[in-house]
């Protein structure tokens, strides 16, 4: 606190008294009034330290009202008198050369930052302790005549040097704190939003310690996002709000998982505004209620992801997605599909094995007309007509059959599960 700055008007003449007795021969009367008159000073303004303290304390809440909102009017009262009281004792040990003891305005620093004081009010109070510490000194000159009273503007640059330097570390170690206490907040928010996508938002009171750390509702209607390796891209910006929808991220070593708060929203309106943003696949769960269910909107999430191809640079939702999801979530059954409906045409080269799997795809998205995927894929339809007979030929399926082409499809959904594998 900035009190102690009305002693460091007294410092030199304090370590002058030192000198006197040692070193200033008995001739220098001037000197020796000089210490004489600081003396009497620094005992008048220590037995003054209650009124001091009143005086600043009430001239501190006259400007800054909100003060008190922070701090108790008690604690407030108690620092003030405690750092006026340390700041006289401790000017004969500056005196001889040691370096002034700012420990006070450490602890004031670090204290007004651990209650969410703003660093504004501190420092003011500073100022206005500066103020009216040189305004006592200047009433205790003011009768002792004009000699005396030019010897304390002397010193007047020694009393706001060390106004400055208490505010400066306080204000250095108040920011540290804030700093310190930030990046622990942080670390617990990330913590809880880890719990809550690794399922376990039942656990007792987790859920509600989410909420009020995320500002988050804890009974509300929730998506998540799973975008894959988006972090390895410098220029995607994870925004917090979009479209109007709340965006909560955590970068995991797989890449971004976003929380996103609904409202009335729906995925849909998710997949539409990040479609143009994020730089690479990603995968939109079903709505969840509860901040306890991110957990399984995490999994579904990533399961829609998993239908993604890579490099595909898509973002689906998991209802779009629900047949290959199925075969995405249980990848050894998955295979099995695979080997007894596409096993036939492992033996097929390569190149011609594509062929026939990329005519079938097409065919599926082109819901069955066979002049549609000629189109998209350059050639004549009756191109696309021999290209699937020899697939039904190959599998024992019939395209005409809607099992076997439920079968074939989904097989088609391993197939392409295990590329990517």
């Amino acid at each position: 606190m900035p009190l102690t700055s009305a002693d460091a008007a007294l410092d030199a003449d304090a370590g002058a008294a030192d000198v006197e007795r040692a070193d200033v021969p008995r001739r220098d009367a001037a000197r020796a009034e000089r210490v004489r008159l600081l003396r009497a000073i620094v005992g008048r303004m220590h037995d003054r330290i209650p009124e001091l303290t009143d005086r600043l304390v009430a001239e501190v809440l006259a400007e800054d009202p909100l003060y008190t909102d922070f701090v108790s009017r008690e604690e407030f009262w108690e620092s003030v008198r405690t750092c006026l009281e340390a700041g006289i004792v401790q000017r004969a040990q500056e005196a001889r050369g040691r370096r002034p003891d700012l420990s006070e305005a450490e602890r004031v620093g670090r204290r007004r930052a651990e209650q969410g004081m703003p660093l504004e009010s501190l420092l003011r109070s500073f100022r206005i302790g500066g103020r009216v510490v040189w305004e006592a000194l200047i009433e205790e000159v003011s009768d002792e005549g004009p000699d005396a009273m030019a010897d304390l503007l002397r010193y007047a640059s020694t009393v706001w040097h060390t106004v400055e330097q208490q505010s400066t570390v306080a204000s250095e170690v108040y920011r540290r704190t804030e700093s310190e206490m930030l990046r622990r907040s942080d670390e617990r928010v990330q913590a809880l939003l880890d719990a809550l996508l690794e399922g376990r938002g039942a656990d007792g009171g987790l859920a509600q310690a989410a909420s009020a750390a995320l500002d988050l509702p804890e009974r509300g209607r929730y998506a998540v996002v799973v975008l894959r390796a988006a972090r390895r891209d410098p220029g995607f910006e994870r925004p917090e709000e979009l479209d109007g929808l709340r965006f909560v991220w955590r970068m995991r070593t797989d890449g971004e998982v976003g929380v996103v708060a609904l409202g009335d929203r729906s995925p849909q309106d998710v997949a539409a505004a990040l479609r143009d943003l994020v730089p690479s696949e990603a995968g939109i769960s079903t709505v969840v209620d509860g901040l306890a269910g991110l957990g399984r909107a995490r999994w579904l999430a990533e399961t829609a992801l998993a239908t993604c191809r890579p490099g595909e640079r898509r973002v689906v939702r998991l209802d779009d997605r629900l047949p290959g999801a199925l075969v995405a979530a249980q990848p050894e059954l998955a295979g099995l599909l695979n080997t007894q409906v596409l096993g036939p045409l492992d033996g097929l080269d390569a190149a011609d094995r594509e062929v026939l799997l990329e005519t079938l795809e097409t065919w599926l998205e082109c819901e069955g007309s066979a002049m549609r995927t000629a189109g998209r894929l350059y050639c004549h339809r009756n191109t696309v007509f021999n290209r699937l007979r020899r697939l039904e030929q190959l599998t024992s399926r019939s395209l005409q059959r809607p099992r076997d082409v439920v079968e074939l499809s989904l097989a088609l959904d391993a197939a392409r599960l295990s590329a990517r594998s």
